[in-house]
């Protein structure tokens, strides 16, 4: 596979799609990390149909969180 990326992309190409998509697995398995929890801060979390949509959808993980990093950010500056 990273040999028809080489031939298609070149050597930066083939190189930067595969550190997409290696980023890409990390926060597709930290989305589904943090969706699964049953608490967070005491508040229930994870609903089936996020479950669900997180292992069918890899792309809803990864965005929900980046806006989970973004809501506790914006939580810790009020403290």
């Amino acid at each position: 596979m990273l040999q028809s990326f080489y031939e298609n992309f070149g050597f930066l190409g083939a190189l930067f799609l595969a550190v997409f998509f290696f980023i890409f697995f990390i926060f597709w398995m930290a989305g589904m990390a943090g969706i699964t929890l049953p608490y967070d801060g005491g508040q229930k979390k994870g609903h089936n149909w996020q479950i669900a949509l997180a292992i069918f959808i890899p792309v809803y993980p990864v965005a929900w969180l980046v806006y989970d990093m973004y809501r506790q950010r914006k939580y810790m500056k009020e403290d």
